[in-house]
């Protein structure tokens, strides 16, 4: 069943976020993210009583893949931005309020001058999600 329910979320993700124009470049992407936390809190609604507990790291990979993260950044390899086991290697869990804040905010300076943009759509919560994700590569 939690096959079923994790499958569903990332379809749900997949569908919600796939668009029938034509593809966006990297200039012109451009993600509704309160429109998908909206999505996702009426899938979580209307399935409440049959959905179990989801590990963090397997919703914030999912909130990862529906996102535009991985224009800039990759599981392994350095792209734009570092790669996310750059980042598990450098950061710890108490480092999960302030990473999450910089998915929300963006900011430079850290790995180079390219500046990370800014995710304002993104909630806390979401945010910490995704970090735990990224943070949990390492293990």
């Amino acid at each position: 069943m939690k096959k079923i329910i994790l499958a569903a979320v990332v379809v749900f993700f997949t569908v919600s976020c796939s668009s029938k124009e034509e593809s966006p470049t990297k200039d012109s992407i451009a993600i509704d993210y309160e429109q998908m936390a909206k999505e996702y809190d009426e899938f979580k609604k209307a399935n409440q009583n049959d959905a179990p507990k989801v590990d963090p790291a397997v919703r914030g990979k999912a909130l990862v893949e529906g996102s535009d993260c991985l224009s800039c950044h990759n599981v392994d390899t350095k792209v734009i931005g570092p790669s996310y086991h750059e980042v598990a290697a450098k950061y710890t869990e108490a480092d999960i309020d302030q990473l999450a804040q910089k998915i929300i905010d963006g900011g430079k300076g850290i790995w180079g001058e390219i500046p990370m943009t800014p995710h304002p759509g993104v909630n806390k919560e979401d945010a910490k999600q995704m970090v735990k994700y990224i943070l949990a590569l390492n293990k």
